[in-house]
């Protein structure tokens, strides 16, 4: 069995992290290396690899990511906001459970996101 994620142990209370929204199956984090003005992760209670094993498995549920981050980002920002999936390590992704990065908050331009 491999070792629990990083967002699992933030959800089981092991790691410190301030939860910004909550909901039965998802919740959201700020972003320790922020991107943007506003950088929320948005991160499925089950813990699914990459968003096309969450989509494949779960389309429900990443409605309600999608869902979340929208509430999110008009929650903390004007409600524009870029939503951004990582999937391989070649693509940055550095933790393998899924998660969206919202990023909003003034003008992100042609700002990418690397890593995570």
């Amino acid at each position: 069995m491999s070792e629990p994620s990083i967002f699992t142990r933030i959800l089981q209370g092991e790691i410190p992290a301030t939860i910004v929204a909550e909901t039965e199956r998802v919740f959201a984090i700020q972003d320790i290396a922020p991107q943007a003005k506003v950088h929320l992760l948005v991160i499925p209670k089950t813990p699914y690899r990459d968003v096309p094993e969450l989509a494949a498995a779960d389309p429900a549920l990443l409605a309600e990511m999608v869902q979340v981050a929208s509430e999110l980002a008009a929650e903390h920002a004007d409600g524009d906001f870029r939503l951004l999936f990582n999937t391989g390590s070649g693509a940055g992704q550095t933790v393998f459970h899924v998660h969206a990065h919202v990023l909003a908050g003034g003008d992100l331009g042609e700002k990418s996101l690397v890593g995570a």
